[in-house]
């Protein structure tokens, strides 16, 4: 659906955006996770048609952007981080305007009307003015107007910025259900946000992909294997590094005290010997604990988490010259 090919934008002698490459598919989600200022906005644009590449080609439904901005335009919806509302406008008049701004046949204007209200949870809301709903409907009504003229693919900037706990997660809940029919990408710096919405990952900073793939598959590249957690119950726990095989001073022996009533507290890391092979590694410590008569009172894989990643992935790039 998308095809970004080495994207570049300049702002005089600022670049933004830095030889950027990726690709969504349809029906896929796409969380551009970075720092402000990582370029995720300006890329946002140039999707859209609003902003023309310094360099590089974009497609969109293998249309290129440069070439012809209107075609793609329809094909996209766009939420902006600051939603283009107007306050003394009900619901209903603001998608009737949008509706025709869409240029949608004016036989089919009621019908995708409703289909819109209804979707984004605004029926009840229709006739208020916009001025008076809370940021969480305004929000949906701005969701409304990206996805009234049904588009394929979806574009939103920041979709939940300022909204309260609730609130935020009814946008989530109502992205996740459009991901299912329509190619999303959803620009944020809120790693829950991506971690609950999106199927694929590219985190962008100053201009450039430090990484991008699924969470776990980014996690296991960085860190080539799992950390493990155990509280045990018996005796000679210190046997733990030959019962696994582990190369001398894997396990420090810091990472090994007691607990209360008896139990004892191991932490060790334990390297990928194959990609997919992770949880054979949990049966070879539970066959190793249970045939030295210890009780396993918990066992928990660690993983790299995407605040890990985040913030591994962009100090590094920052401590570079």
């Amino acid at each position: 659906m998308i095809e970004v090919n080495n994207l570049t934008k300049r702002y005089g002698p600022v670049e933004a955006v830095k030889d950027v490459s990726f690709s969504v598919g349809k029906d896929q989600v796409l969380g551009f996770l970075g720092p402000n200022g990582a370029g995720k906005t300006t890329i946002m644009k140039i999707l859209t048609g609003y902003h023309f590449p310094s360099a590089g080609a974009v497609l969109v439904d293998g249309i290129s952007v440069q070439d012809d901005p209107v075609a793609v335009k329809s094909r996209i919806g766009y939420l902006p981080e600051s939603v283009p509302l107007y306050g003394d406008l009900t619901p209903l008049e603001y998608l009737a305007f949008i509706a025709q701004a869409r240029l949608i046949p004016r036989e089919e204007q009621k019908k995708k009307i409703q289909s819109a209200l209804e979707t984004c949870g605004l029926k009840s809301m229709a006739g208020k003015k916009i001025e008076n709903l809370s940021k969480g409907y305004k929000q949906r009504v701005g969701l409304a107007q990206a996805i009234i003229h049904d588009p394929p693919i979806l574009i939103l900037d920041e979709p939940t910025s300022g909204l309260d706990p609730n609130q935020i997660i009814e946008i989530r809940g109502l992205i996740m259900e459009l991901g299912k029919r329509k190619t999303v990408i959803l620009s944020t710096h809120i790693l829950q946000e991506v971690e609950a919405v999106c199927s694929q990952v590219l985190i962008l900073n100053e201009g450039r992909i430090a990484a991008q793939g699924k969470p776990e598959e980014i996690a296991g590249t960085m860190k080539g294997g799992d950390t493990w957690e155990l509280v045990l119950k018996g005796t000679d726990v210190t046997a733990l590094r030959d019962g696994l095989g582990l190369p001398e001073g894997e396990v420090s022996p810091g990472s090994i005290n007691d607990g209360p009533g008896g139990t004892v507290n191991v932490s060790f890391f334990l390297p990928v010997r194959e990609p997919g092979t992770e949880w054979a590694d949990g049966e070879r410590i539970f066959d190793w604990a249970v045939s030295r008569g210890f009780k396993i009172l918990r066992m928990n894989r660690k993983r790299f988490s995407l605040e890990d990643i985040f913030v591994k992935l962009t100090s590094e790039e920052e401590s570079q010259p």
